[in-house]
């Protein structure tokens, strides 16, 4: 029911479900528009058995005109339902795939387009900082990681914390951000700005140690 709730007023609503229609566990299935305009009652339902089709049957009563009329529903066929089961290897692959759907057809159209060559700055004590656009563009997850190659320290955007790596913090209610990367540079002194460019191939933001760019002119 928090979900019905939740869609309040949105643009755009997406619901990841699992499903169990006796396919291939991982199989993803994106539900028909018809299908989402015929909806189960609500009559005698219970909390234990509500379902996806349940929320928008239930968003729909309780939130009127307030229910968003986008709404895409993914279902991904389950391996094992039981309680505390770890996510199978074909069911992670579905999420994998559905993630990288969601992230390509509606978030990335939201997202500032990043610039492929950019400055960034380090502080004295080891804090790399970014600006909001190059943030919100090439690591919208605050979760990176950081890997120093050669004169080289690239920047490696992860999907979220859980993945481990480093936290870019808000620095300002512009959105700027800042990770601390001092152990990482393994005590090289590079306070100041520097020069890095995306590289499309690795996916990655490369941060030319080096020369710093008003030093090339």
């Amino acid at each position: 029911m928090d979900v019905a709730f939740q869609m309040r007023g949105a643009g755009q609503v997406v619901i990841v479900d699992a499903a169990a229609t006796g396919a291939a566990p991982g199989t993803v299935f994106q539900v028909p528009g018809a299908e989402l305009a015929e909806l189960p009652p609500l009559q005698g339902l219970h909390t234990h058995s509500f379902r996806w089709d349940h929320a928008i049957a239930f968003a729909r009563w309780a939130l009127g005109d307030d229910c968003p009329t986008d709404i895409t529903v993914f279902l991904i066929e389950a391996q094992c339902v039981d309680f505390g089961a770890d996510l199978s290897e074909p069911v992670q692959a579905g999420m994998d795939a559905v993630i990288e759907r969601i992230e390509a057809d509606y978030f990335a159209p939201l997202r500032p387009p990043g610039a492929d060559d950019v400055s960034v700055e380090f502080s004295a004590d080891g804090d790399l900082r970014l600006d909001s656009a190059l943030a919100a563009s090439r690591f919208p997850s605050d979760a990176v990681a950081a890997v120093l190659r050669g004169d080289d320290l690239w920047l490696i955007p992860l999907r979220g914390p859980r993945s481990g790596g480093l936290l870019l913090k808000q620095r300002n209610p512009k959105g700027d951000r800042s990770v601390l990367v001092r152990e990482v540079l393994q005590g090289r002194s590079v306070a100041g700005p520097r020069s890095a460019s995306w590289d499309d191939q690795q996916k990655a933001l490369c941060i030319a140690l080096g020369v710093p760019p008003e030093s090339r002119r």
